[in-house]
């Protein structure tokens, strides 16, 4: 099991659109094949702040993943959104350690 936590910053005129395509990426993703988890959070202190948490069975599944036409769609999309380029930071999940207490 793979955890991708990626940091988004998005300009403040397109947070409303960067919401919008998002949650559309979010809806498509969570019907993928391998991957257990898409959160989609919004810093409240700092709106145009945004972290994705994601959770994929596989680094197959990320890579099929990055291959959907709606994951595509995204990242064109939102580039000219954000005010500097996205962190993706990997992670091996430590504990649970049992799928089932996802």
């Amino acid at each position: 099991m793979l955890v991708y936590v990626v940091e988004v910053k998005v300009k403040e005129e397109w947070i409303d659109q960067f919401k919008t395509a998002t949650i559309k990426n979010h809806q498509n993703t969570i019907q993928e094949p391998g991957n257990y988890r898409f959160d989609v959070l919004q810093n409240k202190e700092e709106p145009g702040c945004f972290t994705l948490y994601e959770v994929y069975e596989s680094e197959e599944a990320v890579q099929a993943h990055k291959e959907t036409e709606h994951y595509q769609e995204w990242k064109e999309t939102v580039e000219k959104m954000m005010a500097e380029p996205r962190k993706g930071i990997k992670h091996d999940v430590v504990a649970p350690g049992d799928e089932s207490q996802w």
